[in-house]
């Protein structure tokens, strides 16, 4: 079965060398052809054209943020005063080292942020000091993450 979208079309191999990376990225291409029965070479081909088209965005090693310390997960709702506040509060948020995503929703919040600390006392900090001091933050609403229960991509 071929996957199709506007930009990219994947097959049955193509699904066999991105599910072996996803699984770790640091599985050797001719292990990975060994797996596949083709080519290194045409492993290369094949992740190229998966690069250029955009459906590969990267690899990356994966910080064990416990270890350095930061054990405190949170999530933040940003209700701004207004509309167009946001690209102000964004560069703002995006000056903070403890800010790891931010995201422009529907529903309540104008922005809805991730944040890790090293406790409740540094999330208290953030919030207080950073945070809520932003111009164009009415007010927030924090949600603390007790346990991440599951963490994936996309299947393919």
């Amino acid at each position: 079965m071929k996957l199709i979208s506007q930009n990219i079309q994947i097959d049955g191999i193509d699904k066999k060398i991105l599910r072996a990376l996803m699984e770790d990225a640091r599985t050797p291409i001719l292990e990975i052809a060994r797996q596949v029965g083709i080519s290194g070479a045409a492993i290369h081909q094949r992740l190229r054209k998966l690069e250029k088209s955009g459906l590969l965005a990267g690899s990356k090693f994966v910080i064990n943020p416990k270890t350095l310390g930061y054990t405190t997960m949170a999530f933040i709702g940003i209700y701004l005063d207004k509309a167009m506040s946001n690209p102000e509060a964004v560069k703002q948020l995006q000056k903070i080292p403890e800010v790891l995503e931010c995201h422009y929703t529907t529903g309540n919040w104008s922005v809805f942020i991730k944040i890790l600390c090293r406790d409740n006392e540094h999330l208290m900090q953030v919030l207080n000091k950073d945070i809520q001091s932003i111009s164009g933050v009415s007010r927030t609403e924090t949600f603390i993450s007790l346990q991440q229960q599951i963490d994936r991509q996309i299947k393919i």
